[in-house]
């Protein structure tokens, strides 16, 4: 390929996909890290013909490919490193660091990952163990009992819910869209047929379109309607919910009032404490994709922790996916 197109990060929807259609896949794990562009717990996936997922900026993708196809012949799990130190001298990483991967073959019908499928369609956190031959999930605060090399929780996928229809709704939406993430736009009494964008499209009111959408901690919910009261009752329904993230778009000057009118509606100090107002980070935004461009910065600042990743049971920051 001449350019780089995939950037799949989560990798559970093509695991989900090969599990449906009965096909067996390699899993490839990045298992410890120095330096590099991606984060101990990256992955991809490779069957015979396709590959997900990208473990560099295009260095070695290709080559791994061609191990993980190996090791579906072979069906044999393999540890392989590039960078310093490793036998593959011809393949360079231009950040002069080290990666190393564990490549598992893996049957579509295996129990780990059954669960983990299950679990994304529900949107549970599960725990990812394995040694190559053997993997297993538990429960994120379970103790890890054992050595493993591969340690890794699974989240929910990132949903992001708008809530308007003029172009700073739509700039924010399709900023998700551009993120991989989830994307409902929620237009109350919008007209019927198709969103101008591929994403999920409800013309509910915002109260009922959210309790339906059950906001979990990997929600966010961004509110740009520039309607008083519409603004309102979005509002209630997302700060009363378990949303991770909630904005809404306008002046400072009306921020008092908007609080105000908040509690006496009945909403608790505590939740309205989480309301970012005036939405996004403080970046001098003005147009609607610079308005966008700070909403999605500041849900990826203030999303939940970051995974935690580790090979024998003692935590380390990582990134999350």
């Amino acid at each position: 390929m001449d350019w780089p197109l995939d950037d799949v990060d989560d990798v559970l929807p093509i695991i989900s996909s090969l599990v449906d259609s009965a096909s067996p896949f390699a899993l490839v794990t990045i298992v410890a890290a120095d330096g590099g562009p991606r984060a101990v717990g990256s992955q991809m996936v490779v069957t015979d013909g396709s590959a997900w997922g990208f473990l560099s900026g295009g260095c070695v993708e290709s080559d791994v490919a061609r191990h993980a196809r190996d090791i579906l012949r072979t069906w044999e799990p393999r540890r392989i490193a590039y960078g310093h130190g490793s036998p593959f001298f011809d393949i360079r990483l231009p950040c002069g660091g080290r990666i190393d991967l564990l490549l598992e073959p893996v049957r579509p019908d295996d129990p780990a990952m059954l669960a983990l499928v299950e679990a994304a369609r529900d949107r549970r956190v599960l725990r990812y163990l394995s040694r190559g031959d053997q993997r297993q999930v538990q429960l994120p605060d379970a103790p890890v009992e054992g050595n493993w090399i591969v340690n890794r929780l699974h989240e929910p996928a990132q949903r992001l819910v708008v809530v308007g229809s003029d172009p700073f709704a739509l700039a924010i939406a399709a900023g998700g869209l551009l993120q991989g993430w989830q994307v409902t736009l929620v237009r109350p009494n919008g007209p019927p047929g198709p969103a101008p964008l591929p994403l999920d499209y409800r013309t509910d009111p915002p109260d009922v379109a959210l309790r339906r959408l059950e906001p979990d901690p990997w929600t966010a919910v961004a509110i740009a309607t520039h309607d008083a009261d519409l603004d309102q009752a979005a509002l209630l329904a997302a700060l009363s919910s378990s949303a991770g993230y909630v904005g809404v778009l306008g002046s400072r000057r009306r921020l008092e009032a908007r609080r105000a009118r908040l509690l006496e509606a009945g909403l608790q100090p505590s939740d309205l404490a989480r309301l970012r107002a005036p939405i996004g980070l403080p970046i001098m935004a003005r147009s609607p994709r610079e308005i966008a461009a700070a909403v999605v910065a500041e849900i990826i600042e203030r999303r939940p922790s970051p995974v935690a990743w580790t090979k024998s049971g003692t935590a380390t920051v990582g990134a999350s996916g």
